[in-house]
């Protein structure tokens, strides 16, 4: 308690030495003893916490403070403009840096709280500039590109992130990986998806050939051609799309061009309970036996680490 008070003494002697006393002096004593108290309490907080450990402060405690301080200067701010970029930035443990995320951002459940900076029409320019990003994660053939090279023309950091097959979302997700120092985060999560990826592949390796009616919505009926993502997940289970003649990814088709295909099987993509799904099979069931199996569409249209577990049941019940 003695060198607390020898500090604040001694530091309150030096400030009060170089003050211009004389015109205090035609104060009253009260102003003085106020200002000098008043001094004594505006000593710096560092003073008593030294004083407190006894000496000053240390070197290393100096360079830990100004390496927190910069650390903290230097924090990302992440913004994401698409749903499967806000579940890598989880993945990776980014989560108190991300600030704006896309529309349909519902994984994890916490993501739906952060601002809105993306639809389906496009990015919200104005809004991504509010939030001031250090880090803008985008989609690669999935964002329009004239809003990407508007914000790189902008001075923003765009990172692009582009998926063509199921193991590129393990390369890409290590790309991001090394941008934001979290490699040793990302390289077991990247090792297991890799691992279990090719244990699928290994599993199904002989192709059945079956020809598989893969579908979103029925009103218009749609399906997926050859080089559609989810015809490579179909792939993966040694299966192919009914339609992998169609010159288009997305072609619309009718209910008598699947029947007159007969499909092996039947795989909507929807979160409607089977009972409703198969409401829509019912009449034509006389002419087709395809079992129907049901996908999360939340899952398998996203470019997630959670697609193997999906992929997994999606590859059981068509095998």
């Amino acid at each position: 308690m003695k060198s607390i008070f020898h500090n604040l003494r001694k530091h309150a002697a030096f400030i009060i030495s170089i003050l211009p006393f004389n015109k205090l002096s035609k104060g009253s004593a009260e102003k003085r003893s106020l200002t000098i108290v008043t001094l004594l309490i505006l000593v710096p907080l560092s003073t008593s916490v030294k004083a407190q450990s006894g000496g000053q402060i240390d070197e290393q405690n100096q360079h830990e403070y100004v390496q927190d301080v910069e650390a903290r200067k230097s924090a990302p701010r992440i913004i994401t403009l698409a749903p499967h970029l806000t579940e890598w930035v989880y993945s990776l443990g980014l989560e108190a840096h991300l600030i704006g995320v896309s529309d349909y951002s519902n994984f994890p459940k916490e993501a739906q709280l952060l601002p809105k900076v993306a639809d389906y029409q496009g990015a919200d320019l104005s809004q991504i500039m509010a939030l001031q990003p250090t880090l803008i994660l985008a989609w690669e053939g999935g964002n329009k590109p004239q809003d990407l090279h508007r914000l790189e023309s902008l001075g923003y950091k765009v990172f692009r992130a582009k998926i063509t097959e199921v193991e590129d979302i393990a390369s890409e997700l290590m790309r991001l990986a090394k941008v934001t120092n979290t490699e040793e985060k990302a390289n077991p999560l990247t090792s297991e998806f890799l691992h279990h990826l090719a244990a699928l592949r290994a599993e199904y390796a002989t192709p059945s050939n079956n020809k598989v009616f893969y579908y979103s919505w029925t009103s218009p009926l749609m399906t997926i051609g050859d080089n559609a993502w989810p015809n490579k997940l179909l792939n993966v289970c040694g299966a192919q799309t009914l339609f992998a003649d169609s010159p288009v990814d997305y072609p619309q088709v009718s209910v008598q061009e699947v029947l007159s295909r007969q499909p092996f099987a039947l795989v909507a993509a929807s979160n409607q309970p089977t009972s409703d799904l198969e409401q829509f099979w019912r009449a034509h069931r006389r002419f087709l036996s395809a079992p129907l199996i049901v996908v999360n569409p939340d899952i398998t249209s996203r470019f997630s680490l959670r697609l193997i577990n999906e992929l997994k049941i999606l590859c059981k019940g068509i095998n």
